[in-house]
C-alpha cells in the first residue's frame, strides 16, 4: 500500500490565476477564498485570479495567497484522490508552506493560520524594508563550495546559506551588496551559476530581526494543537507534537536555513513512497527529481 506524504509550496510559487478554477468548480474551495477575503479585509481572491503579479508577489500578499490556494488544492484532492487525503501520514512545507502543512494536519485552524501568515508576511516585509538585502540561488555547487564563496564575499556584512533545496541548488541570503558580490564571484570563478531571486529581502537570516519577535508574540496568542499527523520542521528536520515546540520552531524558522533536501530525504528514509505537491507550481516536484529521480511526486491542478 502506498505511503503518502503531502508537500506544500512556499513563496515564489504564486502565479496569476491560481485557484480560479477551484473557486468556480468546487464549493469547498470557494468557501475558503470567500472566508479569506472577509478575514483579511481585502480581496485576496481578486489578486490571486487577476493580479497584477507585482502585487501578488509581495511578501504581505503572496504568503496568505499561497496558504489559501494550497488548502483549496487539498479540497480538490479530496475529490480527485480521496484515498490519498485519507491515508496521508505526514506533511511538510517549504518555509511558508510549513504553516499550510500544520493547518492541513489540524495543528491550527484555517482562520488562525491565515492570520499568522498575514502577520508573518507583514513582519518580514518590515524587516526587509529596514535593510536592503536579498537572496541568490547558486546552482551547480555543493555546500562546501557555497560556504567558501560566502566567506570570500561576506566582508563585514551578513551573507549565509538560507535554503538547502536539493543537490546543486543552494540559496544564500544577505545584504544587497554582499549578494551582488557573491553572485559576481561565483560567475567569475565558475564555481556556480548565480540567479538573484525576486524577493523582498534576506529571508532566513538575522536580517529578519525583529520579525521573529513579532511572530513570537502572534504565536503566543494563537491556538495551536497537537497535529493529527507529523509535520516535519524546516529548522531541525523533526516532527514536533507539543504546541509550544511548534511555536518555538516556527519562530526559529524566520532566522534559520530551510533544510528542504534533508526533509525529503528523511521522508524517503522513513518509507514514504507517494508524494503530492499540494499547491501552485512545480517547484517541489522539480526539487524531488534532483533529490531522488525515481520517487513519484504528483501535483494538483489549481
Amino acid at each position: 500500500m502506498a505511503k503518502y506524504a503531502f508537500l506544500f509550496p512556499g513563496q515564489g510559487a504564486q502565479v496569476v490565476g491560481m485557484g480560479k478554477s477551484l473557486y468556480e468548480n468546487l464549493p469547498a474551495a470557494r468557501e475558503l477564498f470567500d472566508k479569506a477575503d472577509e478575514i483579511l479585509g481585502y480581496s485576496l481572491t481578486d489578486l490571486c485570479f487577476n493580479g497584477p503579479i507585482e502585487k501578488l508577489s509581495t511578501t504581505v500578499v503572496s504568503q496568505p495567497a499561497l496558504f489559501v490556494t494550497s488548502l483549496a488544492a487539498v479540497e480538490a484532492l479530496k475529490v480527485s484522490d480521496p484515498d490519498a487525503v485519507a491515508n496521508c501520514e505526514t506533511a511538510a512545507g517549504l518555509s511558508l508552506g510549513e504553516y499550510t502543512a500544520l493547518a492541513f494536519a489540524g495543528a491550527m485552524s484555517f482562520e488562525e493560520g491565515l492570520l499568522l501568515v498575514q502577520k508573518r508576511g507583514m513582519a518580514m516585509q518590515e524587516a526587509a524594508d529596514a535593510t536592503p538585502s536579498g537572496m541568490v540561488s547558486l546552482l551547480g555547487a555543493d555546500l562546501a563550495v557555497v560556504e567558501a564563496l560566502c566567506e570570500k564575499a561576506r566582508g563585514e556584512e551578513i551573507l549565509q546559506v538560507a535554503n538547502h533545496l536539493c543537490p546543486g541548488n543552494i540559496v544564500v541570503s544577505g545584504t544587497r551588496a554582499a549578494c551582488e558580490r557573491v553572485a559576481a564571484l561565483a560567475e567569475e570563478t565558475g564555481d556556480a551559476r548565480a540567479i538573484p531571486l525576486a524577493v523582498a529581502g534576506a529571508f532566513h537570516t538575522p536580517i529578519m530581526r525583529p520579525a521573529d519577535e513579532k511572530l513570537a508574540e502572534a504565536l503566543a496568542k494563537a491556538v495551536i494543537s497537537t497535529p493529527r499527523i507529523p509535520v516535519i520542521s524546516n529548522v531541525d528536520v523533526e516532527a514536533h507534537s507539543e504546541p509550544d515546540d511548534i511555536r518555538a520552531t516556527l519562530v526559529k524558522q524566520i532566522l534559520s536555513p530551510v533544510q528542504w533536501e534533508n526533509t525529503v530525504r528523511k521522508l524517503i528514509a522513513d518509507g514514504y513512497d507517494s508524494f503530492y505537491e499540494v499547491g501552485p507550481g512545480r517547484v517541489l516536484r522539480g526539487l524531488m527529481k534532483r533529490i531522488d529521480r525515481k520517487m513519484p511526486c504528483q501535483g494538483v491542478e489549481v
